[in-house]
């Protein structure tokens, strides 16, 4: 059979590489070698040939000119943007040179890997590059900058990443959307959405800022930030006094209902009111219409576990399909993530065995500080699928950190990021559709392949080809370390503990594209959880010194400045992907600040004003957008934007470093800032 990447002309299946739930089925038009169009697949049976337009402009930033092409080693200073050309061959001899050095005079954990998910393909992220950095014996990083809080909070109550198969979702009638900006963010949920709208369905949207999504909704509800437990405990407080539980279903698959029917009782709708901003009456009536409301559905985001207090708050939300009994009804529960049902064999993957020793690890959100401050020092950086000066809370800190000369940087990409231009070598990355990968959703149930669409961009090379090459320059000898992509695959998808993809293999891949796991409803059914059952009372939690019912519990006050800042997504950049791409920068158009008019007033604030926003971390200037969209002292950017020419946008230059109370994750939105106007701008 002849592959895609030797016919030059033709439409070709592919699959979404972003970082995003949905993973869309993909059709790649090309010709003459190239790619000339993106579409959606109407095949894959839960995006139906729907896409967003970060991918349908994808060829723009595959082909944009300012993409890598070879290998780089720096020749200015750090962060001056001064490099030239190399060879692959002297790029793999210098970095394993000074890796030998930094091994032989200060230890294997002297070097730092620091990756995330900008290629969600499994091998690319978590294959060759983890058996690698084990058999070194580096440092290991904690992956915790976007959902191990809420994943831990989740786990507590839920056992595993598992909830509601979104196809059922169409049977819904009601949707709550809990602080995610579905729109922007999840979009075939709202194409779900919209299905059972149409058969009567009503749409909620709990948030800090009234989004696309906001205002997609039928009933928007704006909620102080950090404070959405207290929503979800003053919601259940009015489901037990008013005699909306499922009783049968708490007795059947529940431990610890009595214990929170009584502790739920100080969370009335006057106190709830006063802690959140939702006025009391509008708290009874969103209980009434949950608790009267079936099948009722609660898509949890991301946004509520980016606090000092966040994996609480997902362990709190995700309890309430448990007192309506919303689990055993086909299209209602809850999804925060489906990962768990898709579960490959990680460890036959990543190879933790190849570990010579237990090796510290470091939490990717304390990078500024590892860099700055970590004894023993970090002397080697090795930066891939992220990038870390524009993503990383305390941007500033790292930045400094990254200026070190004493600290030797790799970073592996498709451009030249703010990152990159503290790099000593700089090496061309592929995109996804020049590679051979699976992939699995973290909220459907489809497991997709990806083959090579295209050649390789000029003298790029996937992070597979990469780690080879530096494993065999370093002299390792493993297999494990010679594996080809259809081993990494083969291997991973062999894992008789998850029979969900027993059915799920690399031949199978091959032939059809995608395959739906064959995942069973929860209930009846066992959970992960100690007991079994969902757990309202946890004695897990307990024993590590949380309290063991949900519990709100306020924000750290760091800061004595009158905003909250929430530094949210936008619409057309993911993180920092895309930001650097003209096309995408054009309909994003600005970068903003969105600000209540009870705030902007009394600082001669109008829409369309730069504005200074800073503490004590940092400073930015942005675009004031004022209204009524965010309530009373809270503030909202949208998206990280590229750093640019005589512009203050970096956002996260503004974010805590401090980890949330479970998991060790980020706090990006429990920073406080001051606001004043700068000055005003023609073009708004």
């Amino acid at each position: 059979m002849i592959s895609a990447i030797d016919r030059p002309t033709g439409v070709f299946p592919s699959v979404c590489s972003l970082d995003c739930p949905d993973q869309c089925g993909l059709l790649v038009h090309k010709v003459d070698g190239r790619i000339v169009k993106i579409e959606g697949d109407p095949a894959h049976p839960v995006t139906q040939g729907a896409i967003c337009n970060k991918v349908r402009n994808m060829a723009e930033r595959i082909y944009d000119l300012k993409r890598l092409q070879y290998p780089l080693k720096r020749v200015g200073a750090k962060g001056e943007n001064r490099f030239e050309r190399i060879t692959w061959d002297e790029a793999i001899d210098t970095i394993t040179s000074r890796w030998k050095q930094v091994i032989e005079e200060e230890g294997a954990e002297a070097i730092l890997p620091y990756s995330f998910y900008g290629n969600m393909g499994r091998i690319g992220t978590e294959g060759m590059d983890r058996r690698f950095f084990h058999r070194m014996g580096a440092s290991r990083l904690l992956y915790t900058i976007c959902q191990a809080a809420g994943t831990e909070g989740y786990h507590y109550t839920m056992g595993s990443s598992v909830g509601t198969d979104p196809e059922d979702t169409v049977h819904a009638k009601l949707f709550i959307m809990w602080g995610i900006n579905t729109v922007s963010t999840n979009m075939h949920q709202v194409v779900l959405a919209e299905k059972a709208r149409k058969n009567g369905a009503q749409i909620v949207v709990i948030d800090v800022h009234k989004n696309q999504t906001g205002r997609w909704a039928d009933w928007f509800i704006p909620i102080l930030p950090g404070t959405d437990a207290a929503l979800a405990l003053g919601i259940m407080n009015i489901l037990f006094a008013e005699q909306m539980a499922d009783e049968a279903f708490l007795r059947e698959y529940t431990v610890g209902h009595e214990e929170l029917r009584r502790h739920v009782k100080q969370y009335d709708p006057a106190t709830v009111s006063a802690i959140t901003g939702v006025p009391a009456e509008d708290i009874v009536k969103l209980a009434r219409l949950y608790g009267q409301t079936s099948p009722s559905f609660i898509r949890i985001g991301n946004g509520p576990q980016h606090h000092d207090n966040g994996g609480m708050c997902i362990r709190t939300i995700s309890c309430l399909p448990a007192l309506t009994g919303q689990w055993l009804v086909k299209g209602g529960g809850a999804i925060k993530g489906n990962g768990s049902a898709l579960d490959h064999n990680a460890a036959a993957l990543q190879r933790p065995d190849l570990l010579p020793k237990s090796t510290r690890r470091i939490n990717m959100n304390l990078l500024g500080s590892a860099l700055l401050e970590l004894e023993p020092p970090v002397r080697s950086l090795y930066v891939y699928n992220s990038n870390p000066a524009v993503v990383a809370p305390e941007a500033n800190k790292v930045r400094r950190g990254l200026e070190r000369d004493d600290l030797f940087t790799v970073v592996h990409d498709l451009f030249l990021t703010e990152t990159a231009l503290y790099a000593d070598i700089v090496l061309p990355a592929t995109s996804s559709f020049e590679n051979t990968d699976f992939y699995r959703s973290y909220w459907h149930h489809y497991v997709q392949i990806q083959e090579p669409v295209i050649e390789p961009y000029g003298e790029s090379k996937s992070n597979v080809a990469v780690f080879r090459l530096l494993a065999q320059a370093m002299g390792y000898e493993e297999q494990a370390l010679r594996d080809t992509e259809e081993d990494l695959i083969r291997q991973a998808l062999s894992y008789p503990a998850n029979p969900n993809i027993a059915g799920i293999t690399y031949e199978t891949l091959t032939e059809k594209q995608f395959m739906k796991a064959d995942v069973k409803p929860l209930f009846p059914g066992k959970l992960r959880t100690p007991s079994g059952k969902i757990e309202l009372y946890s004695k897990t939690m307990e024993r590590k010194g949380f309290p063991p019912l949900p519990t709100y519990t306020p924000l750290c006050e760091a800061e004595a400045l009158p905003f909250l800042f929430i530094p949210a997504p936008n619409h057309n950049f993911l993180n920092s992907t895309f930001s650097n791409n003209e096309k995408h920068v054009r309909m994003e158009k600005s970068p903003k600040l969105h600000m209540n008019t009870a705030d902007a007033s009394p600082l001669g604030i109008r829409t369309g004003d730069s504005v200074r926003v800073w503490n004590g971390r940092g400073e930015c200037e942005l675009i004031a957008s004022v209204g009524e969209d965010v309530l009373p002292g809270v503030v909202v950017s949208q998206g990280l934007w590229a750093d640019a020419p005589g512009s203050k946008r970096l956002v996260n230059a503004l974010t805590p470093d401090r980890v949330a109370d479970m998991g060790g994750g980020a706090t990006f939105f429990s920073g406080r800032v001051q606001v004043e106007k700068a000055s005003p701008v023609l073009d708004s």
